[in-house]
């Protein structure tokens, strides 16, 4: 099996705590050799930063995750901008829209979302979208500012015609433990059309927990069901799309290319 990238994971979380080693020795002996910790506040990018530098193939995103917009201000966004020219930071992120938790602070959503969008231009990075209950409120805002973008569509759960919208956007399509479940059956169709280059796999650990562990604390080595989902849902090959998904991931977010070194373990893994 060709290498993974779980472009979307905090195992840098307390629930990790009590065996974040061996969660990522499992990853590791899963395929799964490259994985972005999403710093989704200040405190995050500093324990995502610590992870990042202790373990090989592990990068960075750093933002301020939607539910938290009312800390955004010019301070902050100062320090945002030099933790994001910190080594192993690959994306802004997660920013973007989410009205189910904190619809009373969608005007300032909005407005840390567009200069989170506007900072990931100035570095020169992508940045990653968390999305919910905001669907055409997204949209609209990715269509303000000047289209089309660098960037995922985090945890993707929609139809055809939203995934359509997404790519014109310029945007490629994280697919995760969503589509393990039997009865997303408008999402299962989205993922037999949306074209292989624009599609990266994550986990979103410890959420999201793809069948047959549902229930479960999610981790990144679970990439592989989504890959053997996806597969059987596109009728295709699952190491030719773990090859075709790691190159996109790995073009997107600016990672090394594909090099085999020993793991702790003794197997082959990435660096």
């Amino acid at each position: 099996m060709a290498g993974l990238v779980d472009t979307h994971c905090h195992i840098d979380l307390d629930r990790f705590d009590e065996d974040r080693d061996e969660v990522i020795e499992s990853a590791r002996a899963a395929s799964v050799d490259q994985m972005i910790v999403i710093g989704f506040a200040p405190e995050r990018w500093r324990t995502g930063a610590a992870l990042c530098a202790q373990h090989t193939g592990m990068y960075l995103a750093v933002g301020l995750h939607p539910t938290e917009a009312e800390a955004y201000d010019d301070t902050l966004e100062q320090a945002l901008r030099q933790t994001a020219q910190q080594t192993n930071v690959v994306a802004i992120g997660e920013t973007g829209l989410d009205f189910h938790w904190k619809a009373d602070t969608a005007p300032r959503q909005r407005d840390a979302f567009v200069r989170q969008i506007e900072l990931a231009r100035e570095l020169d990075l992508p940045f990653i979208i968390h999305q919910r209950d905001a669907e055409e409120d997204t949209l609209d805002v990715l269509r303000a500012t000047d289209p089309p973008h660098r960037g995922v569509m985090h945890c993707f759960t929609g139809n055809v015609a939203y995934a359509e919208r997404c790519l014109e956007l310029g945007l490629h399509i994280g697919l995760g433990g969503a589509v393990t479940f039997r009865k997303l059956k408008a999402l299962h169709e989205a993922v037999r059309q949306i074209p292989l280059d624009r599609i990266v796999l994550e986990t979103d650990a410890p959420y999201m927990t793809p069948s047959p562990h549902r229930g479960e604390r999610n981790e990144p080595a679970y990439v592989r069901y989504i890959l053997d989902r996806i597969a059987a849902l596109r009728e295709s090959d699952a190491n030719e799309l773990a090859m075709i998904t790691t190159r996109n991931a790995t073009d997107l977010f600016g990672l090394p290319k594909y090099r085999p070194v020993p793991s702790r373990n003794g197997r082959i893994g990435n660096e």
